[in-house]
């Protein structure tokens, strides 16, 4: 008999960021109101989990940052009934005894439907004191440790600790109940917990982080992987590394889950695709593009004087050891420039900020997700778009259905919590 496959499990993104100018000025309307839409139309349609992004400081390109991702989610948790629900919140400006207390709070209130994408942080530091953003190095020893403490602290409660007392109410057995005494390089934490155990006993651990360091990081502790993998090739060479590490740390066969956010343009024709295509590329502001571009590149490359028909000379191209911001991102920019793309291409590219992007009918945006998904290197894909009526229906009547069809994504939620329904092997004693 042949193993049932893990389904491809789905993500959709919520993070305030729509219509947040137009519903801040409106006192009858939430923030939050265009979100709420969203995840009701994305649970209805059976997406696995809803993303919510952040970000730290008011943007140089015009974005005013997100709104907090876990009251966001919250708020989203009264409205759903099973879709999981995953914050984006940094370990770097962030004390793990807080963090275990907030996400343990939102595993409760949502029945178990809590996830924490954990990020060391590019930005944001001018916010949290007078300080220079510590190097990618430091970031990521200080989100191990962070992330470490918090798992001790989930553990710190030993199962029997509470148990119903048969009139409604529970009997705490405190000697299962125990201290971490932890004392480390960034924090010390005596512990325990002080809420109640999880119903997932711990949040899903996602992490988002390509350089060195976040490799490690990833290999070392998530059970997701949030990934920028432009091409096939990238997604085989990545997937091997860290699930290669993975297993030198002793971690279960097939983990971390790879996750890509899967950046597509819709047609229902070839020649639609084209149209749609050119339209967006000429709709690109060129100079806000260049920003956007050298921001790409870590934020230390001065692209204004150079000609958009030409590639960009290598010896303005970042030494990606040396780039304190966005490594893996800077990574993959300079990777592409040095294909001999013109300035022009690569602003153009630079709109899906290093992210796998595609154009075609919804059979052949099919065809990419099957490629990557039997390759062995997509297990969780993040679709974006339900906020937009064409791309909506695109995605909800064109793309899930052909992928349903096909038996790479499943019907139905499988689990009464995110961990079940995603699959994942037990958590280890």
């Amino acid at each position: 008999m042949v193993a049932r496959r893990r389904p491809l499990k789905t993500v959709t993104g919520v993070s305030g960021a729509v219509n947040v100018y137009s519903a801040a000025l409106d006192p009858e309307v939430s923030t939050v109101a265009s979100s709420i839409e969203i995840a009701k139309i994305a649970e209805d349609n059976g997406f696995d989990a809803l993303f919510a992004a952040d970000l730290l400081s008011f943007g140089a390109q015009g974005a005013i940052g997100a709104q907090e991702p876990l009251i966001f989610l919250s708020a989203l948790s009264a409205v759903t009934s099973h879709v999981g629900l995953i914050a984006t919140v940094t370990t770097t400006f962030h004390h793990p005894y807080n963090l275990a207390r907030l996400f343990g709070t939102v595993d409760h209130i949502s029945n178990g439907r809590a996830a924490w994408n954990a990020v060391t942080s590019s930005v944001g530091e001018e916010n949290y004191g007078d300080q220079e953003l510590p190097s990618p190095e430091e970031r990521c020893a200080q989100a191990a440790e962070s992330i470490k403490v918090v798992n001790a602290l989930y553990d710190s409660w030993r199962p029997g600790a509470l148990t119903p007392d048969g009139r409604g109410g529970a009997v705490l057995d405190s000697g299962l109940v125990h201290p971490i005494d932890h004392v480390g390089q960034f924090f010390t934490v005596r512990g325990p917990l002080n809420i109640p155990p999880l119903p997932q006993r711990r949040p899903v651990q996602f992490q988002a982080g390509q350089s060195d360091g976040g490799v490690e990081l990833g290999a070392r502790f998530a059970e997701v992987v949030f990934t920028s993998l432009p091409t096939l090739e990238d997604a085989v060479t990545y997937t091997k590394r860290i699930r290669t590490r993975a297993t030198e740390f002793g971690r279960a066969d097939g983990l971390p889950l790879i996750m890509s956010s899967f950046h597509a343009t819709y047609g229902a024709s070839e020649a639609e695709v084209r149209r749609v295509v050119r339209e967006q590329a000429e709709a690109i502001d060129l100079d806000a593009g260049r920003a956007v571009l050298e921001d790409m590149f870590g934020g230390g490359v001065d692209l204004s004087a150079l000609p958009l028909d030409r590639p960009i000379p290598d010896d303005l191209l970042p030494d990606v050891s040396s780039v304190n911001r966005r490594r893996g991102r800077a990574e993959i920019f300079a990777k592409l420039a040095r294909t001999g793309k013109t300035l022009r291409e690569l602003i153009i590219a630079s709109k899906d900020t290093g992210h796998w992007a595609a154009a075609g009918t919804p059979e052949q945006l099919a065809d990419a997700i099957e490629e990557r998904y039997n390759a062995g290197v997509l297990d969780v894909i993040s679709l974006g778009g339900l906020a937009e009526p064409r791309t909506r229906d695109f995605l909800l009547n064109g793309l899930l259905p052909e992928l349903r069809r096909r038996g790479i994504v499943g019907t139905d939620y499988v689990g009464d919590t995110f961990r079940a329904n995603l699959e994942l092997p037990a958590l280890p004693d």
